[in-house]
């Protein structure tokens, strides 16, 4: 009985690392597609003149290298734009940092918000909520508050609106890591699998049909059109949810060719398996199938089970090696070539790490309904926050 069980255990892990072979060959195929049309997108010409931009920035407390980050976003080679922060508390400690942005940047139209309303659990969303009706302009974009970005990022990622069939344009990120083993290992995830994941579903999809909190840049008529903001605050994944609608109103979502910055916290060990978690349970509430779908995705694990159930026959380890060989691939084409993300090399060796972790962190996120965010402990639920009194 215990050798049939561990026989079919054993087909399964076989199954299990053949699938994710087969899935970083995808990755690999839709990065090369990115590369290739981001190589086309850089000989275009500069248009010679946009629309005005309005960019709204929700604000709650500090993260690292903040004010450098805030500031990319005044150095901005474009001609008319202006910028919008908001917070719900007035003594947040980011205010003094928009004081001080204000007055290195005279020039530029820098407006704080105080977001007294409560609309709803996700604080970011509600304050956005509130800082729209204050904007000037049709074309809006959302980023978060750790962002950094470069020169020419709001021309090139406001520039596709001018197709009225373009809805809303997002972006990828990489990760800028701490000193911390699980920033490092945060910062390994987005850049070897997260964004390679986003990539495998847009060549899947033909599209991408959601949003990343990294960069959302739409009209506010199409926001409208979808219920507004208000419609999104007690969403945890309110950038995945208005790509969606946004995307269900006929719209295309357009993946820039731009690629920003975040800056990682210092996370504890407790802190980024938190992070992981709510990341986790977050994409099963958003995309029940391809949440379980990531179960086939965790090539190295699986091989190593086959190596352990098989007792180390030759064709375990060389299967072992294939998977591992196809897996830094993706890394470096991914991580290295498409976000120029310069930590991955020297980050290789954690990798066998990483997706253990990430294969723990999915089976808990299989189950359970708590997440924490920015300290505070919500039940989640289909998607939507409910805050857990102390």
């Amino acid at each position: 009985m215990i050798h049939h069980v561990t026989r079919m255990i054993e087909i399964l892990a076989v199954f299990g690392t053949v699938a994710s072979l087969a899935y970083y060959g995808l990755c690999l195929w839709s990065a090369a597609g990115f590369l290739r049309e981001r190589k086309a997108a850089g000989e275009g010409d500069r248009p010679k003149s946009f629309a005005p931009v309005s960019i709204l920035k929700p604000l709650k407390g500090t993260d690292p290298e903040m004010y450098e980050s805030l500031r990319s976003h005044c150095l901005q080679n474009f001609e008319e734009y202006e910028i919008i922060f908001g917070v719900s508390e007035p003594d947040d400690p980011a205010i003094q940092l928009i004081e001080r942005l204000k007055l290195e940047f005279p020039q530029h139209a820098i407006r704080l918000t105080l977001c007294a309303k409560n609309l709803g659990a996700n604080t970011k969303v509600s304050n956005l909520a509130q800082m729209l009706p204050e904007a000037k302009h049709e074309r809006i974009l959302v980023n978060d508050s750790d962002i950094r970005v470069r020169p020419d990022y709001v021309w090139r990622v406001t520039a596709p609106l001018g197709d009225p069939q373009v809805g809303l344009v997002t972006c990828l990120y990489r990760g800028v890591a701490g000193r911390t083993p699980g920033s490092r290992l945060e910062s390994m995830g987005i850049s070897t699998d997260f964004s390679a994941g986003v990539l495998a579903a847009r060549q899947l999809e033909g599209s991408i049909r959601f949003g990343l909190g990294s960069t959302l840049a739409f009209r506010r008529r199409d926001i409208e059109a979808i219920g507004g903001f208000e419609r999104f605050a007690d969403y945890l994944a309110d950038d995945y949810e208005i790509g969606r609608h946004i995307a269900a109103q006929g719209l295309k979502v357009k993946l820039s060719d731009v690629v920003v910055e975040t800056y990682l916290p210092h996370y504890t060990l407790r802190q980024f398996a938190d992070h992981q978690l709510r990341w986790g349970r977050t994409v099963r509430d958003s995309r029940r199938w391809g949440h379980l779908g990531l179960g086939l995705t965790f090539g190295i694990p699986w091989a190593l089970l086959v190596l352990v159930l098989s007792q180390g026959v030759f064709s375990a380890w060389a299967l072992l090696a294939a998977v591992f060989s196809v897996r830094v691939a993706v890394a470096l084409l991914v991580g290295w070539s498409v976000l120029r993300d310069r930590q991955v090399l020297p980050s290789l060796p954690l990798l066998p790490l990483r997706d253990l972790v990430a294969l723990l962190v999915w089976i808990a996120s299989l189950a359970g309904h708590t997440v924490v965010w920015r300290g505070d402990s919500f039940k989640l639920k289909d998607g939507k926050l409910a805050r857990i009194s102390a």
